[in-house]
């Protein structure tokens, strides 16, 4: 899409916008011309408004304009002005583009990963749980049953705030294999099959990492007060492996606050009797196995190299080894899936009876296989079929949603939501998307999210994506980890 902003330059709202109404556009700054699709976005300050005005013009050269004002007497500091005006950009585009494709999509004129933040601001700004309600709908555009499950994950987040001490951390760590390459993953993750060599040599370094970082969580006086291990596929490694890493980690870090011990054992061709006996004797309270898909053909197409059958074994031994918490993901929009088969599956899952459910949309990001290969998928209206399926199951079975998130180049628009039975809700799943407190992180790929809570102040640090990279990466990691004392000290 041809792009021309006049009088501003937000251009990260103008794409974001346009990437969730126009998913199969790109942004490209020039003069608009025939039979482009085009958007001229132009924001005039008046002696009372400011006025934004978007012209969209498809490629057939029809026209639609739309306008969004924002009082002056509302524009005080920058962050402020900053954020009405951006908000009056995305307004603006939103209702051009409803009047020139007449589509309204579910999340309106809403755009970024976590919409239930708008609620919980509100809430904790005043307002009644009605008000923040019709606020979302009336002024974003959001569908009702949108702006619900925004009060429902708000309302969770802000249960698990009340929770939390200031000096309180959750921990994060990173296990970049998997047994093969799924053709939707963008994670780095590298399969075992060209990687084995590598395991060894990674745990070295973590092992290393992690008596660095739990000395830097003492001295601070910080409390760690969930665990989570993710990848990848942390089951990929063997049970002597898991061993080894789970027990070194309970002799460096003081665990004794914690409330929930996440391992994703997400491949339920990775997992046997003996590892789940062994992360149910270190402590571990909740695994994921997550089948993506309860139908064959659909696990073929994706490159996993197990059958529905294997999802349910999986299922039965975890019961067996007495772990108190199961996840379960399912994903809607994978290709040569259908509504009929996603909600076949959908029920399949919910009879395992599991803790929780994630629902996620299909995500499609490059890199990928499906995108290099350009893999035909299930239209907007069946994925939306298939969402909306699970929403009106899975309240209908007693869960409840507590954690959503959405992401770029989402199939239709639509989300990801952590559903759970009541009591059952994750405490770092919540942490990480309502950015409640710092997530520290270790291992491949890991991301330090330092949160400091009264201010509002967020930092990341980064470790290194790849295997290798990782592990001749170790002095580098130390180092830019001395940040979190300059943090934590102001």
């Amino acid at each position: 899409m041809k792009l021309k902003l006049i009088g501003h330059d937000y251009k990260y709202a103008a794409e974001q916008i346009m990437l969730m109404l126009f998913p199969e556009e790109r942004p490209e700054y020039s003069e608009p011309e025939n039979g482009v699709v085009s958007a001229v976005i132009s924001q005039h300050r008046g002696a009372v408004y400011t006025t934004t005005a978007t012209m969209l013009t498809d490629s057939q050269g029809r026209c639609a304009r739309g306008l969004a004002r924002i009082a002056n007497a509302s524009l005080t500091d920058k962050l402020v002005t900053d954020r009405l005006l951006q908000k009056s950009v995305r307004l603006s585009f939103y209702r051009a583009a409803v009047k020139l494709t007449g589509r309204k999509p579910v999340w309106g004129a809403v755009t970024g990963i976590r919409p239930g933040k708008l609620v919980s601001n509100m809430l904790e700004a005043g307002k009644t749980e009605a008000q923040a309600v019709r606020a979302m709908i009336e002024e974003q555009y959001v569908s009702p049953e949108r702006a619900e499950l925004c009060l429902d994950t708000a309302r969770a987040g802000l249960a698990a705030k009340r929770l939390l001490q200031p000096n309180d951390i959750c921990l994060y760590v990173g296990i970049p294999f998997c047994p093969t390459r799924c053709a939707y993953c963008s994670f780095v993750s590298n399969s075992v099959e060209k990687s084995m060599k590598l395991v060894e040599p990674f745990l070295e370094v973590l092992l290393q990492e992690i008596d660095h970082d739990a000395a830097l969580v003492k001295e601070l006086g910080l409390r760690v007060v969930s665990v989570y291990f993710g990848g990848g596929t942390p089951t990929t490694l063997s049970a002597a492996q898991l061993e080894r890493l789970l027990t070194h980690l309970a002799r460096r870090f003081d665990l004794s606050a914690v409330s929930e011990y996440t391992v994703e054992a997400g491949r339920p061709d990775t997992i046997t009797a003996e590892k789940l006996e062994v992360l149910h004797r270190l402590g571990v309270t909740r695994i994921s196995v997550n089948p993506q898909t309860m139908q064959d053909k659909v696990l073929e197409v994706i490159g996993r190299r197990h059958t529905s059958q294997d999802i349910v074994d999986a299922i039965a031994m975890a019961r067996d080894a007495s772990i108190p918490a199961i996840n379960m993901d399912l994903i809607a929009g994978l290709p040569s899936d259908t509504p009929e088969g996603f909600r076949a599956g959908l029920d399949r899952t919910i009879a395992f009876a599991p803790e929780n459910i994630t629902v996620h949309t299909l995500s499609l990001k490059k890199g990928t296989r499906i995108t290099l290969e350009e893999t035909a998928l299930p239209s907007g209206e069946e994925v939306g079929q298939m969402v909306d399926y699970a929403s009106q199951a899975l309240r209908k079975a007693g869960y409840v949603p507590y954690y959503m998130y959405r992401q770029k180049f989402m199939s239709a628009g639509y989300e990801n939501v952590g559903w759970c039975k009541p009591g059952y809700e994750s405490l770092y799943n919540i942490c990480i998307m309502e950015e409640l407190c710092t997530i520290l992180s270790l291992g491949g790929g890991g991301s330090t999210k330092l949160v400091n809570a009264s201010s509002g102040r967020i930092e990341r640090i980064f470790n290194p994506k790849y295997p290798q990279e990782y592990i001749n990466g170790l002095e580098r990691i130390k180092e830019k980890k001395q940040f979190i004392r300059e943090f934590c000290s102001k």
